[in-house]
């Protein structure tokens, strides 16, 4: 055998011997797959098996629970057939009782009718008149009754909401007079103000409209004469402004009239605007909010009206609500029931009337406009919050320290009772005390005796009664003492110097 068939030998040997190796890798291998693809489909054979065999079992489960519905529903039915009989029954039984009680009530009527000799109709009416008196007689007695005891609790109850108002209502605040009288500092101010031949104070007359005046006692204090209480306070600014003013001319006087004028009407708006965001009583006419304004420069007896009005409509809104009216009426109608006071020296006609005109004119509720008409007794209340006004305005007024009188009038008051007192001859010296309430006069002992004091003491009396105008009552007291008095210390020292030199 030559080489080259051994090589051809050896290398058909090694590809056989390859060959084989590759092809028991191959059947290797695809045994395995066989047996992975063998395995994976039991498993999948395996879930698919349990799967369905849960799927019978609830299969059974819900054809054993149909069973039992279904036997269930038939029991259901049974019943039902024995209920629809019974009430077959029923109704038969019914019928025969409603014929029979049509049959009793026909021969009921006949029998009545022949033993009365009435019809049905008459008879029927005359039961139902019978029961409608015995009704009302049993209803007045209740309405008898209730009106009794309302009438006995209803001072009470009137006092218990009134006292109630009190404390909820308004809070006493320091009070703003509004002053007529313009205090100069000095001379030098008081001949500033009065100008060559008065020629500034006339000026400030004309432009403000007012009577200025100086006191003949007091030269320090100027009065402002006027009915008009914006003309006032407008001349009261501007005289202040003046005072402070280095150098008052023609040009400066008319330009502090001017802004004092200004200043004047913002705080008109200004004030009525804050009482009525204040009250809470919704949207206002722009034209009432300044004369509300205006009532904040006015008073009566004493008392700031627009104070006045707050007040009312603070008391009247706590009645209203603690016996459930309408609170927002009863606040307007409060707070408006003086409005005509803010322009009653311009225009004929109570200040009632003026005020009723005018929220007529604003179109304010008809409620409103007869609170104020009958706030004073003019016309008749038409509503209970017309009553709430009335008494609201009562207790404002009547309250203590509601109306008291302006820091001039209560000192010119005092020193007219002083001066009553001490024009009398005999007097030492008098004393107005308890806010003007006592004249308490101290007399020389040695020019009137006991008598004459008392003489003294009735004559000051009825002067005060003839001469001045005061509420109240007016206590004098009249005062007389004698005292002696002697000093000994000297007297006993020069008895002693005297003893030694003897």
């Amino acid at each position: 055998m030559t080489v080259a068939e051994q090589q051809a030998a050896k290398i058909l040997a090694e590809a056989k011997q390859a060959a084989d190796k590759q092809a028991a890798d191959v059947i290797a291998q695809g045994k395995e797959q066989a047996q992975s693809y063998r395995d994976n489909s039991e498993a999948e054979l395996t879930l698919q098996r349990e799967d369905i065999e849960a799927r019978e079992g609830r299969i059974k489960q819900r054809e054993s629970t149909q069973t039992l519905v279904e036997a269930r529903l038939d029991d259901r039915a049974h019943d039902l057939d024995g209920v629809n009989a019974e009430l077959t029954a029923s109704k038969q039984v019914l019928s025969e009782q409603h014929a029979t009680a049509d049959q009793l009530a026909q021969e009921r009527e006949a029998t009545l009718s022949a033993v009365g000799d009435l019809d049905f109709i008459t008879a029927q009416q005359m039961v139902l008149n019978r029961t409608a008196g015995e009704l009302k007689a049993e209803q007045d007695v209740e309405i008898r009754e209730l009106d009794e005891d309302n009438l006995a609790s209803a001072d009470k109850e009137a006092r218990d909401i009134m006292m109630e108002a009190i404390q909820r209502g308004p809070v006493d605040e320091a009070r703003e007079h509004n002053e007529h009288i313009v205090v100069i500092p000095d001379n030098d101010s008081r001949n500033k103000i009065v100008g060559r031949d008065s020629q500034n104070l006339r000026l400030i007359e004309t432009l403000t409209g007012t009577d200025l005046v100086f006191d003949p006692e007091d030269k320090t204090m100027l009065y402002i004469s006027t009915h008009d209480p914006i003309r006032r306070e407008t001349a009261r600014v501007a005289i202040s402004a003046l005072i402070a003013t280095s150098r008052v001319s023609v040009a400066t006087i008319e330009s502090q009239v001017v802004a004092a004028q200004k200043d004047v009407m913002r705080d008109l708006w200004e004030s009525g605007e804050r009482v009525v965001s204040k009250l809470h009583i919704g949207f206002m006419h722009p034209d009432l909010i300044k004369l509300l304004g205006r009532m904040k420069y006015r008073t009566s007896y004493g008392q700031n009206v627009l104070a006045h009005s707050v007040e009312v409509a603070q008391l009247a809104g706590v009645m209203a609500s603690e016996l459930g009216f309408d609170v927002r009426n009863a606040k307007r109608s409060g707070l408006l029931h003086d409005i005509g006071k803010a322009i009653d020296h311009e225009i004929e006609g109570t200040h009632v009337e003026i005020g009723a005109e005018l929220a007529r004119a604003y179109d304010e509720d008809p409620v409103v406009v007869n609170a104020i008409e009958a706030s004073h007794g003019d016309v008749e209340k038409t509503s209970p919050i017309a009553v709430l006004i009335a008494t609201a305005d009562a207790i404002s007024g009547a309250r203590p320290g509601a109306r008291s009188e302006s820091a001039e009038d209560y000192i010119n008051r005092l020193r007219s009772l002083e001066k009553i007192a001490n024009d009398h001859e005999g007097v030492s010296d008098s004393y107005a005390i308890q806010a003007g309430r006592e004249i308490r006069i101290v007399v020389k002992p040695q020019m009137l005796n006991d008598e004459q004091s008392e003489e003294l003491t009735r004559d000051v009396r009825d002067q005060i009664e003839n001469d001045l105008t005061y509420p109240g009552k007016i206590k004098v007291t009249t005062i007389r003492q004698y005292q002696a008095v002697q000093h000994v210390g000297e007297v006993e020292k020069k008895k002693s110097k005297k003893k030694k030199r003897a």
